[in-house]
């Protein structure tokens, strides 16, 4: 079978397309036959070589779509359509391929109503963002702030919350087209940072009230810009770091507010909020209270040029490898 496997990690010149063994069923796993690959930043980390965990030669890809070839029992029986995410393109191969043995627990079926190329790019993102707000104590009326309405986690918890009755799910952006493109979509509380501060902008839409709930997946100046815009008793999650590492935060935005701040990471929750998260992510997508949003397609062969362009382009929306 074809696979775009790593064969380094310095660069998108490791990338090639290889014949590699088809799998086989193993106990507990399923045959997948992928018919789309969610394309992440995590693949670029990994390809640059700053991600120790991972070893060379590997297929890369963490997520994907795809229908159950072989041994899926009567939950996923053969024809199936399914989506998935996992430790797969980190501590074993990815779904940059044609095929994959994937663990029962990490499958969930797709609806009818949403496409292969769309549910790829689901798993990641969505069970982020929706296990990100349980643990954040989302209810309905809270306000919830998560910026990048063009990035995966962003959009993702805008919608989520939205869906489940949020009074404000707000965002932002940097890119004044972005912003435009966004209330084009329906999303009418994104913050253009272009024209506004991000701080005036949150009070603005709240009157002054300001978020309960922050999700962070960009990390730098943003975080320390986010965490101002806390109400009394907020929490801002941080879980990822596109625009940097490191940032400085006034703690009086934490103190005076009696407000909090915690981590995330999707692959260490338990098996059981998977599964709740799955269940609320499944009934909002097959209601079209949620709906993917994908900026472009590459085909497999593409793969470097998948990941430049959702590194450098910075699309609205996800990319995908259609296989």
């Amino acid at each position: 079978m074809r696979a775009m496997r790593a064969e380094g990690f310095s660069g998108y010149k490791d990338l090639k397309l290889v014949d590699i063994p088809k799998p086989s069923v193993s106990d507990g796993r399923v045959v997948i036959r992928i018919t789309a690959a969610g394309v992440t930043p995590l693949e670029h980390t990994i390809l640059s070589g700053g991600y120790p965990r991972a070893k060379a030669p590997l297929v890369l890809g963490g997520e994907g779509a795809g229908v159950v070839e072989e041994g899926g029992g009567t939950t996923f029986s053969t024809g199936s359509r399914v989506m998935f995410t996992g430790p797969y393109g980190v501590s074993e191969n990815g779904t940059y391929s044609e095929w994959l043995a994937v663990r029962n627990e990490n499958l969930c079926l797709i609806p009818e109503n949403i496409g292969d190329v769309s549910a790829a790019g689901v798993p990641v993102a969505y069970l982020t963002a929706q296990m990100a707000l349980g643990l954040a104590g989302f209810a309905k009326g809270k306000t919830v702030l998560s910026p990048a309405i063009g990035g995966s986690v962003g959009n993702a918890v805008t919608q989520l919350a939205r869906a489940q009755g949020a009074k404000h799910a707000i965002s932002t952006t940097t890119n004044h087209a972005k912003a435009q493109q966004a209330r084009y979509l329906g999303f009418d509380e994104v913050i253009d940072l272009s024209e506004e501060k991000l701080s005036d902008g949150v009070r603005r839409i709240t009157k002054g009230y300001g978020a309960d709930i922050v999700i962070d997946a960009i990390g730098g100046e943003i975080l320390s810009e986010a965490l101002s815009t806390l109400a009394s008793g907020g929490s801002l999650t941080t879980l990822g770091y596109s625009a940097g590492r490191k940032t400085t935060i006034d703690l009086t935005d934490l103190i005076w507010k009696r407000a909090s701040m915690k981590s995330f990471s999707l692959f260490a929750q338990p098996t059981e909020a998977w599964g709740t998260a799955w269940s609320i992510i499944f009934s909002l997508l097959h209601a079209g209270a949620v709906k993917p949003i994908v900026a472009k397609t590459f085909p497999l062969a593409e793969a470097a040029n998948a990941l430049r362009y959702l590194v450098e382009g910075r699309p609205f929306g996800r990319v995908v490898l259609t296989i």
